[in-house]
C-alpha cells in the first residue's frame, strides 16, 4: 500500500509540474509538499495558558494537529478542564471545552489527529495540572493542503482539481 501511495504522489508531483506550465492554456498549483513538526506544552497552576501563533507574513498554510492530553507526573486527583480557544468559520473567537482529565479515572485523553488552524490558545479552566498536550504542527507548502474534516477519514490532499489519499496506518 506504501509504494503505491508514493507511486500516486510520484505521479501527481510530475503532472502538476508539466501543467504548471501551461499547456493549453490550463494552470494548475504547483504540488504541494508538507513538513511536519513535534509539539508539545505543558498547563500548570504556574502556566495556565499557552498560545501557538504562526508568523502572520508566512504565506504557508499551517495546521496543529493534537494528538494526546495526559496528565503527568505531580497531577492530584481533581478535575482538570482543557479548553481550546480558536475562531470558527466566521473568524469570531470561540472557546471550546475538549477534555475533563482526572487521575482516578481519565488520566489521558487520545485525540486522533484533532485538527485546528492557528492562532490558537489552551486553557487550563480548572484544576492545577499539570496536563501534557502533544501533536504535529503541519506546513503545507507551494499549495493549499487541506485535509479530512473526520479524524477517522483516510488521510486526504487536495492539489487543485486533483485527489490522493492516503491511508495512515495505526500501531
Amino acid at each position: 500500500m506504501a509504494a503505491g501511495a508514493a507511486a500516486a504522489l510520484a505521479f501527481l508531483s510530475q503532472e502538476s509540474r508539466a501543467r504548471a506550465g501551461g499547456i493549453g492554456g490550463l494552470r494548475v498549483p504547483a504540488p504541494v509538499t508538507m513538513d511536519s513538526f513535534f509539539f508539545g506544552c505543558e498547563l500548570s497552576g504556574h502556566t495556565r495558558s499557552f498560545t501557538f501563533k504562526v508568523e502572520e507574513e508566512d504565506d504557508s498554510e499551517h495546521v496543529l494537529a493534537l494528538t494526546m492530553l495526559c496528565l503527568t507526573e505531580g497531577a492530584k486527583d481533581e478535575c482538570n478542564v482543557i479548553e481550546v480557544v480558536a475562531r470558527n468559520h466566521d473568524h469570531q473567537e470561540i472557546a471550546v471545552p475538549v477534555a475533563n482529565l482526572k487521575l482516578s479515572c481519565q488520566p489521558m485523553l487520545s485525540l486522533d489527529d484533532f485538527q485546528l488552524q492557528p492562532p490558537v490558545t489552551f486553557r487550563l479552566k480548572s484544576g492545577s495540572g499539570p496536563v501534557r498536550i502533544t501533536g504535529r504542527h503541519q506546513i503545507g507548502l507551494g499549495g493549499t493542503l487541506n485535509f479530512c474534516p473526520h479524524p477517522l477519514s483516510p488521510l486526504a490532499y487536495e492539489i487543485g482539481d486533483q485527489h490522493l489519499k492516503l491511508r495512515t496506518a495505526h500501531f
